[in-house]
């Protein structure tokens, strides 16, 4: 197929920001972990799929299967939809105290 690119479960684009390895990232409605670290502007491999570790906002309870969005500007993973972007799924029930907890990523893009 002469139009194909690539499988797509990541992707490079330019870094928004300065970004640490294992961070989430979000690009307009791209959201994804950073593979590696990147100063802004830099290339960035961005991982949309898989199953990860990542920040978590305290105070909330995660059960499995949870839906679970992307608080921007705390860097964290929240189960509070508001105008948070939709990410994937719990899988592992977390505990309000935790500050980390596993997340499935969809690369869902709700637009």
């Amino acid at each position: 197929m002469k139009n194909y690119i690539q499988p797509g479960n990541q992707v490079s684009i330019p870094a928004p920001a300065d970004v640490s390895s294992g961070q989430g990232v979000l690009a307009g409605s791209l959201f994804g972990v950073a593979v590696h670290d990147a100063a802004t502007g830099a290339d960035l491999e961005l991982a949309l799929k898989g199953a990860y570790r990542m920040a978590k906002a305290t105070g909330a309870v995660w059960t499995v299967g949870a839906r679970l969005y992307w608080d921007d500007t705390a860097k964290a993973v929240t189960v509070t939809a508001n105008t948070n972007k939709l990410i994937g799924v719990a899988l592992a029930a977390a505990g309000s105290a935790d500050t980390a907890g596993e997340v499935l990523l969809t690369a869902a893009f709700t637009l």
